[in-house]
């Protein structure tokens, strides 16, 4: 449920200890680094090149949000072409060497317009003028310059249609209507739509057609539980490449004949992990490898040209992960991104003729790594058997004992954890805390069985995970078991009331954020593209009439008599996906029994805090919040 990423960073404070609360084992020498400064916008974001590779674009904040700003490479004039005030932009494309399409919701209402201007910001305009409607990119048309296919619910609330849309003046035409179950549109490398995955809400069927003249075909139908999902043609427009588990418990990615419907070829296969991402080069056509997460991300290459590129720039920039954000169409010039547990990144801009390598800009300049703390890949075992992987933060300069703890279970649910910069664990390790991150069954990444080992165990073994993850550190004796909370937003929101509730003994405080705390409610208020995926709900979380019993059991509003920690909860107003009536519920249900509730709302945000004054306020409510129940540094004003 929870899946956008976070975009904000930190600078450095003035040097305190913790408070006396803190035991003698847990006392740092830390700098206290501002609140602000953890969470405020990055410098610039989401760099990519122009189609030509002459112009770079990336996101600055402007007046506290996020515009879009344009730079020639070798110049130092920056242009700003957008003047959003209201909300940040996060979301934009190229759509050729003059002109670029961005996409913007209102307060968090998740119904994103399109936006065309040009890179000097002449000839704005807005593309998808509709209240109430949702639009996507379904092909951005490298090699058309004056048009791209987009998704919109315009029509049909439910459902997604196809329309190619002129950027220049928004003269648009429908290409493709929804007949009312197809949830995913893919086209060919010449821009032509010719898949499509259609759900009944607990069968995906994969269709098929020649050509855009010809019906879809249905190639082959499986349940949800057996995925193919289609990730691109084969440079023929022959075939298609997939990653699947049909037949096998850990996706992997095969060649396909579409046509025939059968497999041609294993690409690439993980013992440990899924496989579902390709690289490739469109300018040479041909995949040129795949990357996959264990503990943290690797590659694997089939091209040499693409893996001497890699290693060349791994050596230039040692002691960092290395990943390309962006090209120019004929690959010779490479945006680089570098990145670590300490840093949010830093962007190079890489010459491949020349070899010329030229620092571009720190994203969080103010960022002192030697003041983060580490972010350590670890793993328990369940107790049904199950092995957990998460990690472990431990507060800079603290020895691993008897320690305050936060337990930070991750949204979606079906989503997972990664190694990387995040700028709430290195907030609250630099209060006082450690922070444990775990991805519990259902985690996505680990194979079929795990995932579908969470079907119908939210507030069960689901939780389970995460209390076995509370033990293991008390075992450990790094936790102090009077002083664990636990913060979550979204599916961790729930895991946190749940915790509360079903654990009560375990938890001394919790956080919830944008949590379901009401499973009849929330389902009952899903948005109505969700509702292609009802019936795949039901099963994977429970029918509210078939599996009443078991609902009511797992949702922690039924439950609010055993909760006794105190709570701090926050919530959008506008949120789509988990209604503030789930919130509402949970802290009126707990203000009758005399539980300290703290409630936060905020009336121009949806599914998650997007704008920087917002994420001040709820993350010094939360400092302040922790510190008196856990004992952790606080910021004091004027600090």
């Amino acid at each position: 449920m929870l899946s956008k990423t976070t975009l904000w960073c930190f600078l450095v404070g003035l040097l305190v200890t913790l408070t006396g609360c803190a035991s003698e084992t847990s006392r740092m020498e830390t700098r206290l680094i501002p609140l602000d400064d953890f969470f405020k916008n990055p410098q610039k974001i989401r760099l990519r090149l122009s189609p030509n590779g002459e112009y770079i674009a990336f996101l600055m904040p402007w007046q506290t949000r996020f515009n879009i700003h344009v730079q020639e490479i070798g110049s130092n004039e920056v242009a700003r072409i957008t003047e959003s005030t209201e909300r940040d932009i996060i979301q934009y494309n190229w759509a050729n060497n003059n002109r670029i399409v961005y996409a913007q919701d209102t307060a968090g209402d998740e119904n994103y317009r399109a936006y065309a201007v040009d890179i000097d910001g002449s000839n704005p305009i807005d593309l998808t003028p509709f209240e109430g409607v949702k639009v996507g990119l379904v092909d951005e048309l490298r090699d058309n310059d004056d048009e791209m296919l987009i998704s919109m619910n315009k029509r049909d609330a439910h459902v997604f249609d196809v329309y190619r849309i002129n950027v220049n003046t928004a003269e648009m035409e429908m290409i493709a209507e929804n007949p009312g179950n197809i949830s995913t549109w893919i086209t060919d490398h010449d821009g032509r739509l010719r898949i499509a995955m259609t759900a009944d809400g607990v069968n995906e069927s994969l269709l098929y057609r020649k050509t855009e003249s010809d019906p879809f075909e249905t190639i082959i139908t499986t349940n949800f539980k057996d995925t193919l999902h289609p990730l691109c043609f084969t440079f023929d427009n022959k075939y298609i490449y997939v990653a699947s588990n049909i037949d096998r418990d850990k996706s992997a990615i095969y060649k396909y004949d579409i046509e025939k419907g059968e497999p041609l070829e294993l690409i690439y296969d993980h013992p440990e992990v899924d496989v579902s991402q390709l690289l490739k080069s469109r300018k040479r056509k041909v995949i040129t490898g795949v990357t996959y997460t264990t503990d943290k991300r690797h590659y694997h290459f089939f091209d040499q040209e693409r893996k001497a590129l890699q290693e060349t720039l791994e050596q230039r920039l040692p002691g960092y992960e290395v990943a390309v954000a962006s090209m120019s169409k004929d690959e010779s010039k490479v945006l680089v991104v570098t990145y670590s547990d300490k840093s949010m990144g830093t962007y190079y801009y890489f010459n491949r003729p020349t070899g010329e390598l030229e620092k571009l800009v720190d994203i969080s300049p103010w960022l002192k790594e030697d003041e983060m703390a580490d972010m350590q890949p670890i793993q328990y075992v369940s107790r049904d058997g199950l092995t957990i992987h998460g990690y472990l933060t431990i507060p800079r300069g603290a020895e691993p004992k008897n320690l305050p703890v936060i337990i930070f279970p991750h949204g979606g649910p079906w989503a997972r954890d990664r190694w990387g910069f995040s700028p709430e664990v290195q907030f609250l390790a630099n209060r006082g805390y450690a922070i444990l991150q775990m991805n519990f069954r259902g985690s996505l990444g680990y194979g079929k069985a795990f995932w579908q080992a969470s079907f119908k165990e939210w507030g069960r073994t689901m939780q389970d995970d995460i209390t076995d993850g509370v033990n293991w550190l008390i075992e450990k004796e790094i936790a102090d078991p009077k002083r664990i909370g636990i913060y979550g937003g979204s599916y961790g929101g729930f895991a946190v009331l749940a915790g509360l509730a079903f654990t009560p003994d375990l938890y001394a405080v919790g956080v919830d954020y944008i949590g379901v705390s009401n499973l009849f409610t929330w389902m009952a208020a899903i948005p109505p593209y969700w509702e292609i995926g009802r019936q795949m709900f039901y099963e994977m979380i429970g029918d509210p009439e078939k599996d009443k019993e078991l609902l009511e059991a797992a949702s922690p509003i039924f439950h609010v008599d055993r909760i006794q920690a105190p709570l701090f909860v926050a919530q959008g107003a506008n949120d789509v996906r988990v209604k503030k009536a789930e919130s509402d519920q949970i802290v009126e249900a707990l203000r009758e029994r005399g539980v300290d509730v703290t409630y936060m709302v905020k009336e121009n945000e949806g599914h998650g805090f997007m704008n920087e004054e917002n994420r001040f306020d709820f993350y010094r409510e939360m400092e302040g919040f922790l510190g008196k129940h856990l004992g952790g540094r606080v910021e004091k004003p004027g600090q």
